[in-house]
């Protein structure tokens, strides 16, 4: 047979089918009364054969592996193996017993055949030898030799006196003649008792191998008492049905294959995984019979003397001297059973004295308790940790110190625990479980104990050792560890991380109907506290917000700190009560307490305001998530919410501060819209798509241009992009410095030329607190005056006036550099910022330019209309040049006339425009100043 095609044949197929193949024969053959001694020969020889060929196939090793003990599948493989060695010796017995047709099996005319019977027990008795690991002390082996002299001799009796007694009487023979007829019997109990050690200690994956063969064995052995007691009984053979036995024990070795451990149905033996394998590669031990050499002593003991009394016959010398022996032996085992208790006890009793050492020089607690959970023993350990007495503690159920809350569950894995060990299937070595524990004082202290089966000096198992330990320090470092995870250090709010996370929670089980809200808090001027009074005014500045914000909101509400000088606020409104109103009136609330009264520092009080911004659950969008994914949706959600709330509160920043926004959507759009033109900037800026334009400022007098305000304008394609939409993300993103060197270079270089043709003109350029803070900017200014060739006294730097109040230190100093060259500084929209009119004059200014909302109210709002005229004046007494901006109508600029200011600049005057377009508005405005009459004013542009 092929490799490839014995792999075909399933292992465990080939058993059965030999089997049912045997069996049938029998069968068949019983039905046609094919009856007499050769027929029963010929049917164990198939028996035989079929086994040695199922066993010998499933021991066979798989190709390419040597034949190793180390290889998994060794050990039982070569158990097989000499089954089949056995069932083959069988084989070939039985062929000779059919050939000869020999009456019976007799010790007086041992044949050929009865040699390999002989042989197939010693094969059978090693298959069941070779997976145990072998004793190497002599010791061991002398036990197992009395405990197998006593059961033989047991059985010896027994033997003699039910069946074989009589029979000897009857026969006429002499004792060794008889003992010689009785060989095949006492050789088979020799084999049962040895074999039965090496059976009981087989390992968890060979039992039923091992009980298989044992069983082979002794119906063998069976068989064998049996024809013995039919031959000598006169019988002949076809009065023998031990047949039946020897076929029996010849099917169970024929089905050993079976029991063999396997990956699963269908897999051939050489493929089982390894898990598997290495499960049952673990070796057996001998162990001794236990009480079944005294059993069956005791047992042939009642048996004899119970036949003593009963029988006829007196007892047999032989079956005396085997009785006796047998006695003594037991007696001698006895004794030596009696030296390794005491032994054992004295190691007990040395390892009871270690335990309690131990227990006492350890910090846990140790416990020994009854099955009801009764303290009997209590460490020092124990008595320290919790302030107990002894009196205290011992006698005293478990169940009274833990805490009511954890006792259900500590009592249900408890019983548990208790239900496994009983049982016999899985127990657990140990048990773990946390609780916590009441101390003496009161205190309920989280503890781990470890619970295990206890068995003391006196032998008792019914005790439960317990080992507690206190994890009262680890459980207060997890607590501080966990707050400063999500907790901020200076205020002692709620982080970032935690307030993320507290928000997919709410939304996770919020309300139907219910609205879910966060307000997002931000400083106004809360860096300028930073730069002029340090860091530590801000931390205080901050520390008192926070107890603000926390003091004027509901307990359910969540306040953290966002970051920096921002925080949010989670608001939760209940199902009843879901209007909006009331969260909008939370945010003017936090609004006032943190902008009316004024921040202590020291003793310097500081007032700042705060934009506020509010978004509700809803009004994000929905995000679009594949499948199921509930976690996932909701942790956008809570995101977008999040980012809706910040937006919101950088929407009120944009306008003015102080004030409240709630989100809509187009705050989103807006945002992406200017990401899209920050991104869009870099390349514009390198691809030459911007382009300056100029809007002239004119003498009201005399209608001459005496200047030019440079416009920055991106032309993206055919689209001209408003400069209110791109400057802030410039702004944002860092490119305002860069545009702005490039817009001052171009329009210094243009009226430079201008100025060369000797049109008497200068110029003005706008310039953000950003820009000026920026490096090195006195040096790109004076730069780009050297590089042109513009006169420092032509150029007019106008900045608004926060740049000159909020950082007054360095932007003040930077501008008064270049003043210092004799470049001049302009305000821009004054009247509408911070300098106050008494403040002007200490400000380093050359011109102040009117706000053109001043402008706009000449002729119809009286107080516009004074404030102007004042402003007008003041410029005037402090030797300012005053520009009035946006002059739209002519009423506006006969008014401004009429108040003597002497500069302006709006539409009415003329529209930005191109430099070409300047220059023919120029030579227009000379021409007609050169006419006489009434002085004209320039068309608009």
């Amino acid at each position: 047979m092929s490799g490839d095609y014995a792999r075909r044949i399933s292992p465990r197929a080939l058993p059965i089918g030999m089997a049912a193949v045997v069996g049938v024969l029998y069968a068949v053959g019983s039905l046609l009364g094919w009856g007499g001694r050769p027929f029963i020969a010929w049917t164990e020889a198939g028996a035989a054969g079929a086994a040695a060929v199922s066993l010998l196939l499933s021991s066979r090793r798989p190709d390419g592996v040597p034949a190793d003990a180390s290889v998994p599948g060794g050990i039982w493989r070569a158990s097989w193996r000499w089954y089949g060695i056995a069932a083959a010796s069988w084989f070939v017995g039985a062929m000779g017993g059919a050939l000869s047709d020999g009456s019976g099996r007799s010790a007086l005319s041992l044949s050929v055949p009865d040699l390999f019977y002989l042989f197939a027990l010693v094969a059978l008795v090693t298959g069941l030898v070779v997976p145990i690991r072998l004793p190497r002390d002599a010791g061991t082996w002398l036990r197992y030799v009395a405990d197998t002299y006593v059961c033989a001799c047991a059985l010896f009796v027994l033997g003699w006196v039910a069946l074989f007694g009589s029979l000897y009487h009857r026969s006429g023979e002499s004792p060794s003649e008889f003992l010689l007829e009785l060989l095949y019997p006492l050789i088979d109990i020799v084999f049962v008792c040895g074999a039965l050690p090496f059976v009981l200690g087989a390992a968890r994956g060979h039992r039923r191998l091992a009980w298989m063969g044992y069983g082979a064995l002794a119906a063998i052995a069976a068989a064998d008492v049996v024809t013995t007691f039919v031959r000598l009984d006169g019988g002949g053979p076809g009065d023998d049905p031990s047949d039946i036995l020897r076929l029996a024990g010849l099917l169970l070795l024929l089905l050993v294959p079976w029991t063999g451990p396997a990956a699963g149905p269908g897999l051939p033996v050489d493929d089982i995984p390894e898990d598997v394998a290495a499960r049952a590669e673990e070796c057996g031990r001998m162990i001794g019979p236990g009480i079944a050499p005294a059993a069956v002593a005791a047992a042939a003991a009642l048996f004899i003397a119970g036949h003593s009394i009963t029988g006829s016959n007196g007892l047999e010398p032989g079956v005396s001297i085997a009785a006796g022996s047998a006695a003594l032996v037991l007696i001698a085992r006895l004794a030596g059973l009696l030296r390794e208790n005491d032994a054992l006890r004295r190691a007990v009793n040395t390892g009871e004295e270690h335990f309690r050492a131990l227990s006492e020089s350890i910090n846990d607690a140790v416990l020994i308790c009854d099955l009801d959970a009764t303290v009997r023993y209590a460490s020092a350990g124990a008595l320290r940790t919790y302030h107990y007495t002894p009196d205290e503690l011992l006698g005293r159920p478990l169940n009274e110190i833990v805490h009511p809350e954890d006792l259900p569950r500590v009592q249900q894995v408890f019983t548990e625990f208790l239900d496994e060990q009983s049982g016999d299937v899985g127990p657990q070595d140990a048990l773990r479980v946390s609780c916590r524990v009441r101390a003496a004082d009161g205190t309920w202290l989280p503890t781990e104990s470890t619970i295990s089966r206890y068995s003391g000096s006196d032998g008792a198992p019914s005790r439960l050792l317990v080992t507690t330990r206190d994890l009262s320090e680890q459980a207060a470092l997890q607590r501080q560890v966990a707050h400063l995870t999500f907790h901020d250090g200076l205020t002692g709010l709620p982080n970032r991380s935690y307030f993320e996370e507290r928000t997919r929670e709410v939304l996770s089980r919020q309300h139907a109907g219910g609205t879910v809200a966060v307000v997002f808090v931000d400083l106004d001027g809360f860096t300028a506290v930073n730069d002029s009074d340090g860091h530590a005014a801000g931390d205080q500045v901050l520390a008192q917000a926070a107890r603000r914000l926390r003091a004027n909101v509901q307990s359910d509400d969540t306040v953290a700190r966002w970051g920096g000088d921002e925080f949010a606020v989670l608001v939760q409104l209940p199902p009843d009560d879901p209007e909006t109103r009331a969260t909008v009136e939370l945010a003017g609330r936090l609004l006032r307490v943190l902008s009316v009264d004024p921040y202590q520092v020291g003793d310097k009080h500081i007032v700042l305001t705060a934009s506020v911004g509010i978004a509700f659950a809803g009004d994000e969008e929905q995000p679009h998530v594949a499948g199921s994914d509930a976690g996932r949706r909701l942790r956008r959600t809570a995101a977008d919410l999040m980012r809706n709330g910040d937006l919101a509160m950088a929407r009120a920043k944009e306008l003015g501060g102080g004030r409240v926004e709630v989100y809509a959507p187009h705050m989103h759009a807006d945002v992406v819209r200017r990401l899209e033109l920050g991104s869009d900037l870099q390349a514009a800026l390198a691809e030459e798509q911007f382009s300056v334009d100029f809007q002239p400022v004119v003498d009201l007098a005399t209608s001459r241009v005496t200047g030019v305000e440079a416009l920055l304008r991106w032309r993206r394609g055919n689209e001209m992009v408003p400069p209110e939409e791109f400057i802030g993300p410039a702004e944002e993103s860092g490119l305002m410095t860069p545009l702005g060197e490039w817009m001052l270079r171009e329009a210094c270089r243009e009226v430079a030329r201008w100025r060369g043709d000797s049109w008497d003109v200068g110029l003005s350029v706008n310039f953000t607190a950003r820009q000026i803070a920026a490096p090195r900017f006195v040096e790109s200014v004076a730069a780009a005056l050297a590089e042109t060739g513009l006169p420092p006294q032509a150029l007019t730097l106008e900045v608004r006036e926060e740049v000159l109040v909020e950082d007054a230190g360095q932007n003040v100093e930077r501008l008064s550099e270049l003043r210092d060259l004799g470049v001049r500084l302009a305000i821009d929209d004054f009247g509408t910022g911070y300098a106050s009119l008494a403040y002007l004059g200490q400000l380093p200014v050359d011109i102040i330019k009117i706000d053109p909302s001043f402008v706009a109210g000449l002729g119809s709002d009286e107080t516009l209309t004074l404030l102007t005229r004042t402003i007008v004046r003041l410029g005037s007494d402090l030797g300012l040049t005053v520009v009035a901006e946006g002059i739209e109508r002519p009423e506006q600029l006969e008014l401004l006339r009429e108040m003597g200011c002497p500069r302006g600049q709006g539409f009415l005057v003329a529209r930005p425009m191109e430099a070409r377009r300047v220059e023919s508005l120029v030579r227009t405005n000379l021409a007609e100043r050169d006419r006489p009459g009434d002085v004209p004013l320039p068309l608009p542009g």
